[in-house]
């Protein structure tokens, strides 16, 4: 499963292969309300199919009525807004008035969209330069915690991933954690030195590592931009790996189990080099209560955690699996809040 900037990117270089003129366009500021994020992105196809989205769908149902009457004529990058109007801003669905300023690049094969997803193929992330005169491009290295940046005629946006997860743990519940992180533009490690779970694991653009957990923790220098999650119920595997991620910078750390197992836990890793104050940052049990029975209910409530904490929200009460055997597979979940969840 793909993020979506990944699809758009995909797709144009399919399109551009097979001959079709198509554009590319990149929401580059916003004003009041808007239905997308700046960096946003949506490629345009000469016979009107899109990827991506732009806008609640009225901006891009314009784009579309364009390309259909008009065809893709551009020869250089042109910077287009919608919404400047209240008449406008009703036409195209802004809420509140909004307003949004788009990029629109014509793509060719000289704009290196084929190497920029080489590139991002090994895990790279990317600084992509548009001159908004020429529509030259310039691929480099992007700097940790770079935005989409213009100045003068030069458009900068950033590819690849911008965050990191670390899966302990190579079992069933991982690999819905993985899928629903990748599509998060997240880059995913999973990582267990237990042949038998490696073995059966088969999903492509996750990097799988036969390592032991706490060294895997301490060689990638986890930063603000990190996450760990511990899922393999077996301490033996967990605990250190948690006690150096605790130590680290990782905005993250969070491992499943039973409010009991979590209890004895945090008993152990006490015992270790770790502070009261490392330890509170443990997020166990982990996941926002969401009433999840299956392992992909599981690991939306998860990363719906993981989200709430990145975007700094306060998340509602925790939900926690059964007690289970550490060698057992997390089948259920139960409440164990104070009182019971609203209907």
């Amino acid at each position: 499963m793909d993020s979506i900037d990944l699809e758009v990117l995909k797709t144009s270089a399919a399109w551009i292969a097979a001959g079709h003129r198509c554009e590319l366009v990149t929401v580059i500021k916003t004003w009041g309300s808007s239905p997308r994020p700046i960096g946003a992105t949506l490629a345009i196809c000469d016979d009107g199919r899109v990827v991506g989205s732009v806008s609640g769908g009225c901006i891009e149902d314009d784009l579309i009525a364009r390309v259909r009457r008009d065809g893709i004529r551009r020869g250089a990058p042109e910077l287009v807004s919608y919404g400047i109007t209240a008449d406008e801003a009703h036409r195209f669905g802004l809420p509140c008035g909004g307003t949004i300023e788009l990029a629109i690049e014509p793509l060719n094969a000289a704009s290196g969209i084929a190497e920029l997803l080489l590139r991002l193929e090994r895990h790279e992330l990317l600084a992509r330069r548009l001159d908004l005169a020429s529509g030259a491009v310039s691929l480099g290295p992007a700097a940790a915690g770079a935005t989409l940046d213009i100045s003068g005629n030069v458009l900068t946006t950033l590819h690849g991933p911008r965050w990191r997860l670390l899966i302990i743990g190579a079992g069933q519940l991982s690999r819905f954690v993985a899928q629903i992180a990748m599509a998060m533009d997240y880059h995913v490690i999973v990582c267990d030195p237990r042949e038998e779970y490696r073995g059966g694991w088969q999903l492509p653009g996750v990097e799988l590592v036969h390592a032991m957990p706490d060294d895997l923790v301490l060689e990638l220098r986890l930063d603000q931009r990190s996450a760990v999650l511990a899922l393999t119920h077996d301490p033996k595997l967990d605990d250190l790996a948690l006690m150096e991620a605790l130590k680290s910078d990782a905005f993250y750390v969070g491992a499943i189990g039973s409010r009991l197992n979590n209890a004895k836990r945090r008993e152990r890793l006490l015992q270790f080099d770790l502070g009261e104050e490392q330890l509170a940052r443990l997020h166990g049990p982990v996941g926002l209560y969401i009433g999840s029975k299956t392992p992909a209910e599981i690991a939306i409530s998860i990363l719906a955690q993981m989200t709430a904490v990145k975007n700094g929200v306060a998340a509602a009460p925790r939900m926690v699996d059964a007690d289970l055997a550490p060698d057992a597979t997390p089948c259920a979940l139960v409440w164990t809040g104070p009182e019971a969840p609203p209907e």
